[in-house]
């Protein structure tokens, strides 16, 4: 059977859908946030500016920790993105001390 199923009728399932579609949304929201400061690190120690990377990657863990604690994606998920930008962040960090 081609096309859409059926309306849900019962009452419980209608309610899941809803809910469903605003998870749906709020979690788009937060991982498309995630994506963005992840970035913003990445240019920072692109860019060789220390001062910047630094502060990006405080913001990238922030809303990384935050999303986990949230349900958005796994707690490990959030602790293996947040460990990649720190190793990439120090990179710039240790250079500037150096």
């Amino acid at each position: 059977m081609a096309g859409k199923a059926a309306p849900k009728k019962n009452l419980s399932a209608i309610k899941r859908a809803r809910q469903e579609e605003k998870h749906r949304l709020r979690n788009r929201a937060v991982k498309t946030a995630i994506k963005t400061v992840t970035k913003k690190v990445e240019t920072a120690v692109s860019l060789k500016n220390s001062e910047e990377a630094r502060k990006a990657f405080m913001e990238a863990a922030e809303v990384i920790s935050k999303a986990a604690s949230k349900g958005v994606i796994h707690r490990n998920t959030a602790s293996r993105k947040i460990s990649r930008l720190s190793k990439l962040a120090n990179t710039v960090l240790r250079a500037e001390a150096a």
